[in-house]
């Protein structure tokens, strides 16, 4: 209580706005100092979740989701710079295809082909039958002039959604050129 007088003499009533973010503690830290589960008695096994990686890992999870919405903001803004940065620090915390995708798209428009179709593939990984990443690594394969893969990719999309029209419109394209 004597800190938290000091702190608020000091700083005023926002005084927690101001402290520096709590350092995370690394996982092999954590497994560590884990306890011997109950059940094998001297067992030199990390405990299933020892404490507080349960929430490390929730606040992980909501930070990749509020680094994703942040860069939806910036792609409606026009900024796919930004956006991708926001991107990647997101799938650094929690891979999600919908990240990729949205990446992918960045990338499209900042015509990084090869960075979209690695996005797209690893969105796929997560998720093989994503219309999206379908669409924009055959988009992206199309600038890469692999005209064969991209139309593996829209042919495998219009198995899925075979009245989808941005697909049938680059699936011409592609037997045009």
């Amino acid at each position: 209580s004597r800190m938290t007088k000091a702190l608020l003499e000091k700083d005023g009533v926002n005084w927690r706005q101001k402290l520096p973010p709590i350092p995370t503690v690394p996982i092999s830290a954590q497994t560590r100092w884990s306890i011997p589960s109950a059940g094998a008695p001297g067992a030199n096994t990390p405990a299933t979740a020892p404490r507080g990686e349960a929430d490390q890992t929730a606040a992980g999870t909501e930070r990749a989701r509020t680094l994703k919405e942040e860069g939806n903001e910036l792609v409606k803004k026009g900024n796919h710079k930004k956006a991708v940065e926001k991107y990647s620090e997101s799938l650094k915390l929690k891979q999600e295809c919908a990240t990729y995708t949205n990446r992918a798209l960045c990338y499209l428009t900042l015509k990084q082909y090869k960075e979209a179709v690695q996005d797209c593939t690893e969105a796929l990984r997560l998720d093989p039958k994503n219309i999206k990443a379908l669409y924009r690594r055959a988009q992206a394969l199309k600038e890469l002039k692999d005209y064969k893969s991209s139309i593996a990719d829209i042919k495998r999309l219009l198995k899925t959604e075979p009245k989808n029209t941005a697909a049938l419109r680059l699936l011409q394209e592609l037997n045009r050129a």
